[in-house]
């Protein structure tokens, strides 16, 4: 069994994830009870996770010293490795350089921990700190182009250390990084599949917490709502209700459901809710606060008590779904819902990536137009307009959105939408002084949607998008390609 120490990074779920994925059981515990929770349940590893804070700084969230003298293995990730270097003695400072997205991996001394990899690799880092001195006992093994003891070790306490994130699937070879942490722990490498049992038992699990008790359901026609409405269904089958709140937020476009749905038409609601409201993070919550205040309207017609939502787990991440994380933004479904809600939530699929949400549908049989749509977020437009939203911008950027996903429909992409930049400048049409809007082109390739980088789209193809936007959309004269990758950004601008 493997002990992850949360620090707050934005990847520590998905670093049990990847760790329960090649057979090991995995239990999380926050800073200040690994060591008494370590010393109670020997485990046969340590992983220290990454985290927002700087270990120098007041209040920076760390662990009893006395974890290193337990026997264990021990593996620091990005702020977990600064820690360990900073608690053994070593120095840690700022860097000079700050070091976000890919970066090349240049082995020097070999390590248990690097077997297998090759001299030169890609990983993915973000850091502003860095292990400047290193401990007694430790080496370099790994360095990139611009900071050194990008991985470090202790071989005879079997402490290693490094600066990058191999959860990540833009580290080449970080689940062998991983796999080998395992074997260094003596544990036995068996991956994890899912498969029709381990849906069976998610599927239990919700009859036994709904019973015979009736929900409804928060559906969109995206995957992660008809997932999890698919898994309630088969647990608690007609005693579940499914509700579409056309918020008038969404994309022009046919909506594909899998079950009958009532269609809610809340349109001018939402709309006069987010007059004046300029701050995102209002927005979502505002957004979640209409929604649940629907969606208890509806519950008294039915007599529900639970309320399905497709909720997934960068959602959460992005939330501040850990006690030492920092808020990023808040999802409408996840921190955009009020405190004293009436009605009782489900989330099937809150632990779960989008890559195995996709599989999870497969295998209930879900139709492949559902389960290959395009990743959009629940509160649509409104987090893709900066600034106030007005019937106005929706018009613009849904014709901008659009084009956007005619042109690049064929191109298998994680997602491609445009964004309402709220800025005006200045072009020139007709030889007249004109002054319109802004719209960014987000295109992104990805996997889990942890990390993301923008998609190279040939410039023959950026060239007809814009020139079709700003031809068929008079009120927009400037057209942007947004090519930043996640981390420093998310997804969305909102």
């Amino acid at each position: 069994m493997i002990i992850l120490v949360d620090f707050g990074g934005q990847t520590a779920h998905l670093i049990a994830r990847r760790v329960k994925e090649l057979g090991a059981q995995v239990r999380v515990v926050y800073p200040e009870e690994a060591y008494e929770k370590a010393k109670e349940e020997k485990p046969d590893g340590l992983i220290f996770s990454g985290g927002p804070d700087a270990v120098f700084e007041k209040d920076a969230p760390t662990v009893d010293k006395k974890i290193f003298e337990l026997g264990i293995p021990i593996l620091g990730i990005c702020y977990g490795h600064q820690l360990m270097g900073y608690l053994l003695k070593g120095e840690v400072k700022a860097g000079t350089k700050k070091e976000f997205g890919p970066a090349t991996l240049l082995i020097g001394k070999p390590s248990t921990l690097l077997d297998g990899i090759p001299d030169r690799s890609i990983v993915w880092l973000s850091h502003g700190d860095e292990v400047s001195k290193l401990p007694e006992g430790f080496v370099e093994n790994a360095k990139t182009s611009t900071h050194n003891n990008a991985s470090i070790s202790n071989e005879n306490k079997k402490f290693y250390g490094i600066q990058f994130h191999p959860e990540v699937v833009h580290t080449e070879f970080g689940e062998q990084i991983l796999e080998n942490f395992l074997k260094i722990c003596g544990l036995k490498i068996k991956k994890r599949i899912i498969d029709k049992e381990f849906i069976e038992n998610i599927i239990q699990d919700i009859k036994d917490s709904v019973g015979r008790e009736r929900a409804i359901c928060a559906l969109s026609g995206g995957v992660d709502s008809s997932v999890a409405a698919a898994l309630v269904y088969k647990a608690i089958g007609k005693n579940l209700k499914a509700i579409y709140i056309d918020s008038g937020l969404m994309r022009k476009e046919k909506t594909n459901f899998a079950m009958e749905v009532k269609i809610v038409n809340a349109r001018k609601k939402f709309l006069n809710a987010l007059k004046g409201i300029i701050d995102p993070e209002e927005k979502r919550k505002l957004i979640g606060r209409v929604f649940i205040q629907i969606f208890e309207k509806e519950a008294k017609k039915t007599g529900a008590k639970f309320l399905v939502q497709g909720t997934i787990y960068p959602d959460v991440i992005e939330s501040a779904g850990s006690k030492h994380a920092k808020v990023i933004k808040s999802h409408h479904n996840v921190g955009g819902l009020p405190g004293k809600m009436k009605l009782v939530l489900i989330e099937p699929l809150r632990n779960f990536y989008k890559d195995e949400v996709r599989k999870i549908g497969k295998i209930l049989g879900l139709p492949e137009n559902i389960l290959n749509k395009e990743p959009f977020p629940g509160p649509g437009f409104a987090v893709r307009i900066i600034g106030e939203v007005t019937e106005e911008k929706l018009e613009i950027l849904r014709k901008a959105d659009k084009i956007i996903t005619d042109e690049l429909k064929n191109i298998n992409l994680w997602q491609a939408f445009a964004v309402f930049a709220g800025i005006k400048t200045t072009g020139v049409r007709g030889d007249n002084r004109a002054y319109g809007e802004t719209i960014a082109i987000r295109a992104i390739e990805a996997q889990d949607a942890m990390s993301a980088n923008f998609a190279k789209l040939p410039y023959a193809l950026l060239d007809k998008i814009s020139t079709r936007i700003v031809n068929e959309i008079p009120q927009v004269n400037r057209v942007v390609y947004d090519i930043t990758n996640k981390p420093p950004a998310t997804m969305e601008w909102e």
